[in-house]
């Protein structure tokens, strides 16, 4: 059973960033889709990045485009998301989340994917 753990949430100021780790409990994530979502108080979850772990290619919400960062590391079994430039709206629970699905471009869909973290809360205010 693949486990996925989200670190590295917390408090920052406008215009701060935070850089959020999903790591990984198999041997090979080779074959994985991993993706970051988020959910605020009182609103739909929402898919914010994705990565294909044998590739590199990745996806962005136009939300965060610019602004966040996907980034992999098979070696280490993780996924990062360098989050720059953050905004009070950023505001929510970040979940990282796994399918195996090596083929094809990743998706921002809840449904797609199969593992999910327990979440990270990221919080802007100053």
């Amino acid at each position: 059973q693949l486990q996925v753990v989200e670190s590295g949430g917390g408090l920052v100021q406008p215009g701060g960033s935070l850089r959020l780790s999903c790591a990984a409990s198999k041997f090979t994530l080779d074959y994985l889709k991993i993706a970051w979502f988020r959910q605020a108080p009182g609103k739909e979850r929402e898919g914010i990045s994705c990565i294909k772990m044998n590739d590199g290619s990745r996806n962005y919400a136009e939300s965060v485009k610019g602004r966040f960062t996907i980034s992999r590391d098979n070696a280490q079994k993780s996924v990062y998301l360098q989050m720059d430039s953050l905004r009070p709206e950023d505001t929510a629970v970040y979940y990282c989340a796994a399918v195996y699905a090596p083929w094809g471009m990743c998706e921002l869909t809840t449904y797609t994917y199969t593992y999910w973290g327990q979440g990270t809360q990221v919080t802007v205010s100053s």
